[in-house]
């Protein structure tokens, strides 16, 4: 058996998320229905660094998987690459030790979030930034609410109230902003993140921009460890799992 990694990018618009659903189209799934048929029937399972949800758009997605097949790591990815869907493609692909995993031998990750600023935004970004229609937040005040973030903190006001997780300590290395024309991106990398983690902060820091909270709210929002006293959940068509760290 050899183990294969790959790093795959994903237009999740007409995805129901990474993970295989019953019934639903995933990411993980049209993969998987490829492996499968290369090998003759025989199941083959993937494993990635983490799941995203429907809508959720990956430039950088690791997986990794175990196939008797004895094909050469350039060849295996132009055989995936020729059957699987359009929205979905095998960007690198190396053979690894067999104790690498994808998602336990992670380090570190980094996500983007986009919005479009231009007062009439082209219908060809609908799918892929958040449309504010026009609206330009203050980006220094959102720098100044991001900063209490940076750092190990008990993210339990950043996630989802329904997240399982016990333990939700984690930390974030960087968090910062960029202008790419009218769209305004926000850069954040970290040990890891919950679920929704991102997509709270960056509502939570829009709303800090456009004037519906203070800055000095995200540090309290942080203390509080209460999901009500963050913002508003951020669409999850602006978001892109960018790059996964490894050692």
């Amino acid at each position: 058996m050899r183990r294969m990694k790959a790093v795959i990018a994903y237009d999740g618009t007409n995805f129901s998320g990474y993970q295989a659903q019953p019934g639903k189209r995933t990411v993980q799934s049209e993969i998987e229905n490829v492996l499968t048929e290369m090998h003759k029937g025989e199941k083959v399972r993937i494993y990635a660094s983490g799941r995203t949800d429907a809508r959720v758009h990956a430039t950088g997605q690791v997986i990794h998987f175990d196939t008797r097949l004895f094909i050469p790591s350039e060849n295996y990815k132009i055989a995936l690459n020729a059957q699987l869907p359009g929205d979905v493609r095998i960007l690198e692909m190396e053979e690894v030790s067999p104790d690498f995993h994808a998602r336990f031998s992670a380090k570190g990750k980094r996500y983007r979030y986009k919005w479009n600023c231009e007062e009439v935004q082209s219908p060809f970004k609908r799918h892929y930034t958040v449309e504010t229609k026009g609206r330009k937040p203050d980006v220094g005040k959102m720098k100044e609410g991001a900063g209490y973030l940076i750092g190990t903190h008990d993210f339990t006001s950043f996630c989802a109230a329904s997240t399982p997780v016990e333990d939700k300590v984690r930390t974030i290395h960087s968090l910062d902003f960029e202008w790419h024309n009218q769209e305004l991106h926000m850069v954040i990398e970290g040990s890891g993140f919950l679920y929704n983690m991102v997509r709270i902060i960056a509502g939570t820091l829009w709303e800090v921009g456009i004037g519906k909270r203070e800055p000095e709210s995200v540090k309290e929002a942080l203390e509080a460890k209460n999901r009500e006293m963050a913002g508003t959940t951020a669409p999850p068509h602006g978001l892109y799992l960018e790059k996964v760290f490894y050692e």
